[in-house]
């Protein structure tokens, strides 16, 4: 077993959150090194997704566990081009908050329930439904690939006022 490296997370305004990232054509054993590291990565902070952008790289690749009781076993999850193939016309409200955008939350609504494909660690294509927590999460990690992050999803005004949150936070982690 290799040692996992934890990453820094980008934290919001970085403009690589805001790219769109490159599918990954095959993969290499460097990349299953990176997924890895980002489970460690998410496990750290703590957090129950994260993409590579948020590390600043910028390919399709998103990593997740939506398990939060201590006690029961982790689920991790790694996605290689991960795709939103069906959605229910049925929402959920969930309140988000995400590794970039550290102690912010807010109430984004998504499709209740989506069917996914990605490639797994193996190369193998798999498909699944996920719904509640886990259709949240997928899709908020999916949407990073897309450079949009869930304030995209608030209004202006809340979406500023956790920008400027951010910057001064950007600040006082730079003095630090």
């Amino acid at each position: 077993m290799q040692h996992m490296t934890i990453k820094p997370i980008l934290i919001h305004p970085d403009p690589r959150l805001k790219k769109v990232a490159d599918a990954v054509p095959d993969l290499s054993d460097d990349l299953r090194v990176l997924a890895d590291d980002m489970l460690e990565t998410m496990y750290d902070a703590p957090g129950i997704g994260l993409a590579a952008p948020q590390i600043g790289i910028l390919k399709r690749l998103i990593v997740l566990d939506c398990v939060r009781d201590e006690d029961a076993p982790r689920e991790p999850v790694i996605m290689f081009n991960p795709e939103v193939i069906r959605a229910s016309d049925e929402t959920n409200v969930y309140e988000e908050g995400c590794l970039s955008i550290p102690d912010q939350f807010a109430e984004v609504t998504r499709p209740k329930e989506v069917g996914v494909r990605w490639v797994d660690r193996d190369g193998n294509v798999q498909e699944q439904e996920f719904d509640g927590l886990w259709a949240t999460c997928v899709q908020h990690e999916i949407d990073h690939l897309n450079g949009k992050l869930f304030i995209d999803y608030l209004k202006p005004l809340k979406r500023q006022m956790i920008t400027r949150k951010m910057q001064k936070l950007k600040r006082e982690l730079a003095r630090s």
